[in-house]
Order: C-alpha cells, then sequence, then structure tokens
C-alpha cells in the first residue's frame, strides 16, 4: 500500500512531520552540495501489515532541473518515486514505495528494504559457473523487459541491480531510478545501459559472461547476423567509452 502525504493520517506512523522530525544514525553520510542536503536513515516502522524494516531518505533544496521545470528544478526523490511507479505499473521488479511527500523544497521517500538482498557484483563472486549464468538470464531478461518499454536505467551498475536466490530461481530488483528516462527509440536505451554495465562489471564478468548476458537478453542461443552487428557496435562504443578494448570475441 503506497501513502502519500495528502493521504496520510497524523495517526499512522508514515506522515510527513513524524518521518521529517525522526532522528537516528544516517544509513549514509548525507550528501551536502550546492546548499542542500539529502540523507538515509534505516528503521523498521508500523504499517497496516505490521512492523517492516525500511529505508527513509529525506532531503532539502536537493533538485535537479527538468524541461518542464528548468528553473527550480524537480526534488530528485520525487523523480526516483514516479520512476519506482512508473516500472511498477509495467511489471518491471524495482523497489516498493511506502510513502512519499513534499512540502516546498523538502521531500521524503520511504521505501521497503530489500531484505537479503544483494547487489548483483557481490552475489555473483561465489557462484559456479551454471549458477552465475541463471543468475545472468535473469537479469538479462528483466533488463530486456525494461527496455521493450523503452525505459533506459541510465546509471546501470551492478551495484545498482540487486538479485536474491528464492526457492530455486534467482530475483532481479532495479534500483537508484533518479536518472531513469523514457526513450522514443529504444535502440538509445539499449546501447547506454548495456555499455554501462559492461564497463562496470569490471573483473566479477569475464569476456565470455559479457557474451552469454548478450544471447540471453537477445534470446538467442546462436546470434543472428543482425545481433552480430549490434555487439560489434556496442564493443567499439564500450572501447571508446572506457579506452580499454576488449579481446575479439568469437560470436559464431
Amino acid at each position: 500500500m503506497l501513502i502519500t502525504d495528502d493521504s496520510a493520517s497524523p495517526k499512522n506512523s508514515l506522515n510527513f512531520d513524524s518521518l521529517w522530525h525522526l532522528y537516528t544514525n544516517w544509513f549514509e553520510e548525507p550528501n551536502v552540495r550546492r546548499g542542500g542536503w539529502s540523507g538515509v536513515i534505516k528503521q523498521p516502522i508500523q504499517v497496516d501489515s505490521g512492523a517492516v524494516e525500511v529505508f527513509i531518505k529525506r532531503q532539502e533544496n536537493h533538485s535537479s532541473k527538468t524541461l518542464l521545470h528548468p528553473f527550480k528544478g524537480q526534488a530528485t526523490f520525487y523523480k526516483e518515486y514516479r520512476n519506482i511507479r512508473r516500472l511498477t505499473k509495467k511489471n518491471i521488479p524495482t523497489l516498493n514505495a511506502l510513502f512519499f511527500g513534499q512540502r516546498g523544497m523538502k521531500a521524503i521517500l520511504v521505501t521497503k528494504a530489500l531484505t537479503d538482498y544483494q547487489p548483483l557484483d557481490i552475489a555473483s563472486l561465489k557462484l559456479d559457473r551454471l549458477q552465475k549464468r541463471a543468475l545472468l538470464t535473469e537479469v538479462a531478461k528483466n533488463l530486456r523487459l525494461m527496455h521493450q518499454h523503452h525505459y533506459q536505467h541510465n546509471c546501470l551498475y551492478p551495484k545498482h541491480i540487486f538479485v536474491k536466490y528464492v526457492d530455486g530461481a534467482w530475483r532481479v530488483r532495479f534500483i537508484d531510478l533518479e536518472k531513469l528516462k523514457w526513450q522514443l527509440f529504444k535502440r538509445n536505451a539499449i546501447h547506454r545501459d548495456l555499455i554501462t554495465l559492461y564497463r562496470h562489471s569490471g573483473g566479477n564478468w569475464s569476456e565470455k559472461d559479457r557474451l552469454f548476458f548478450f544471447r540471453a537478453y537477445q534470446q538467442e542461443a546462436k546470434l543472428s547476423a543482425r545481433s552480430k552487428k549490434l555487439w560489434r557496435k556496442l564493443q567499439m562504443k564500450n572501447a571508446t567509452k572506457s579506452k580499454m578494448f576488449f579481446t575479439e570475441l568469437s560470436v559464431t
């Protein structure tokens, strides 16, 4: 259940005033810049279903300019909240937003903690070959779904893909959606996100892992001529962007 500031009851722990004045240790050091700040705490709270662990993100004077708001900009947490809702409506796995509220230049976003989930780069470290391929396949499937709806994550680092192994299968959640955007041409989303993911996968992914991921993303056991062309284009762009050239892979 999502509660917004407009619908929050003063008796409910999810209301703007109680959340804004809740003080505990920071989960991460606050980000302070250009006269504003943004910080996160982790806290159990009471909701209708009982106690749940949540992340409470608060900010003040922390905005970014958009086409519709070129001067004052929009609170970055509003952008993240809006994008969480966008992906949720398309059944693309992401965070579960429990509350959003904004008053002037202050904004609060509450999301349910991803209990027992790990970032992709951490989760894949101790997996054997078959387990890792099962994980990469699930990530590829969900990323493809995002791109089919023309959404570009725009900051697709492994640390922004959270995964969890449950009942013999992997679950995937995409986080850090402040920069997510809709692209008219989905190829732009594909190029940007795959290049970013490959470039930041570092030593956790071998060259064979990258090729396997691409095949899983394309849903092709053997790459078609069109897919081979895209693969080579991605390799060239990745090499240009990172100034590091990958060894040529066989895609036959």
